[in-house]
């Protein structure tokens, strides 16, 4: 009976921490160094400069729906450790201002790259999760100078499919 209780209480109590994701605390704290840092969550995907800072890209995919970033100070120090894959943060990528570099310092790396023909664009797509329920995907649109001309949002296609078989594919 006390293992049941147990497996009961341990079951109920994982449920509890996957509902509650948003409030896990971060594996790291300010103040790290960026060796502290590695140490914790392994090599980055992706390293990028900024400034005198330096940006550690933890991403979760190609197919995952988060990328976090780690922001380490000029003084080798852990500043901030953050999802980047939000619509808070797809929305400080400035239109007809914002470059290629800028946007992998913003969101890191897509998960897909594919180019428009006709209008001659090249478009980086990053999946996420749209306020934490929704399955999307974020269509950054880049000119021939790699200049961001298009934000465009949109389901996730993966999910849609998914979808229209588990009804028979009607529609």
């Amino acid at each position: 009976m006390k293992k049941l209780c147990c497996s009961y209480f341990w079951s109920h109590f994982a449920a509890l921490i996957c509902l509650t994701g948003c409030s896990v605390v971060a594996p790291v704290n300010p103040g790290d160094s960026d060796a502290q840092v590695i140490s914790k969550l392994g090599r980055p995907t992706a390293r990028y400069q900024d400034g005198g800072q330096q940006l550690l890209e933890y991403r979760h995919g190609p197919a995952g729906q988060q990328t976090y970033m780690a922001r380490i100070g000029a003084d080798g120090r852990l500043m901030s450790y953050e999802q980047v894959l939000t619509m808070q943060k797809f929305g400080t990528i400035r239109v007809g201002e914002a470059t290629k570099a800028d946007v992998l310092r913003s969101v890191g790396q897509p998960a897909e790259v594919s180019t428009l023909t006709l209008p001659q664009l090249e478009v980086w797509s990053y999946r996420y999760k749209e306020n934490n329920v929704w399955n999307s995907m974020m269509h950054v649109h880049f000119d021939k100078s790699g200049i961001v001309r298009l934000l465009q949002n949109g389901p996730d296609p993966r999910y849609e499919e998914h979808d229209r078989s588990s009804d028979g594919g009607r529609r």
